[in-house]
């Protein structure tokens, strides 16, 4: 089976929780990205992480948008995603070279250094949600849970993690999103607490080969686990010629004239996946011309 979220609830109803499997969206976005391996760890944890946030929408056409700005060398990611498991993101910077970080691991934390973390949720009201917070740790999970309690005021815990195999392809990537309702009572609180301290890492869960449903039976089991539906997922571009040529054909007469002049027409490449589009000079003529 493919990428899927699975939803579900715990300690009759008092928990809701959210797991992925992702490995071939983020497997999707190294490709199209020629990410190196720890911006794939970056961006694949992002990915993930907003699919689930995405499956928390109700409408068909709630869209959330999960941005980091740094000051690190990757300087940024954008992920964007629907409601229906379709999730798309690009890195500011494809490329980042560093050594490992004191646990051995890929340095997402170093490559992203300080920075913001926004989170846009368009549900078709006049104004779009925003949310923002500085960067904790830039390890992303912990910003997540960071963003949930502060932003959202809901208590959670985000575990993400990515595996990157020695060909820099991706091996494993998920994770998970718990969340305490806010009538949990404060028994269920400490229990989980002190579970969450146990259990091992996202990555060590995805290394031994457990699916969404393990990692939260893992975590959840003794709270009476309910899985409730599961959604598949994956990478997403709409992105159509048309639809840049739209947006080419929004650009000023004196910018349309300096494509002709250069002779060469143009190519636009979609930053979400890294689609080229060509466009001759003689479409861009027929672009200028309906702005006569």
């Amino acid at each position: 089976m493919g990428d899927y979220i699975v939803r579900a609830t715990a300690a009759e109803g008092q928990i809701r929780a959210f797991a992925i499997t992702s490995r071939q969206m983020t497997e999707d976005a190294r490709v199209h990205h020629q990410t190196s391996p720890v911006i794939t760890a970056a961006l694949g944890r992002l990915l993930a992480g907003a699919a689930m946030m995405g499956s928390m929408m109700k409408g068909e056409k709630d869209l959330l948008t999960v941005q980091i700005q740094c000051g690190g060398p990757a300087k940024g990611l954008t992920v964007t995603a629907d409601a229906s498991g379709h999730v798309k993101g690009f890195p500011s910077v494809a490329s980042v070279e560093l050594p490992p970080n004191a646990q051995g691991k890929l340095d997402v934390g170093g490559a992203l250094g300080l920075g913001v973390l926004s989170v846009i949720r368009d549900l078709g009201m006049k104004e779009p949600y925003v949310g923002q917070i500085a960067l904790q740790t830039g390890e992303i999970a912990e910003d997540l849970t960071y963003y949930f309690a502060t932003s959202e005021q809901i208590p959670s815990a985000v575990g993400l993690g990515v595996l990157v195999d020695r060909d820099g392809s991706v091996k494993q990537a998920g994770g998970f999103i718990l969340q305490l309702m806010p009538f949990t009572k404060d028994e269920v609180v400490s229990r989980l607490e002190q579970k969450i301290t146990e259990i091992a890492s996202v990555t060590e869960m995805l290394a031994a080969g457990n699916s969404p449903e393990q990692i939260l039976e893992i975590i959840l089991g003794e709270f009476g686990l309910e899985i409730t539906d599961t959604l598949e997922a994956g990478f997403c571009c709409d992105c159509s010629r048309e639809r840049i040529s739209g947006a080419l054909a929004t650009l000023s007469g004196k910018d349309l004239d300096d494509i002709i002049n250069d002779g060469e027409g143009i190519e636009v490449k979609c930053q979400f996946c890294s689609q080229a589009y060509h466009f001759s000079v003689e479409e861009i003529r027929k672009m200028r011309a309906g702005k006569a």
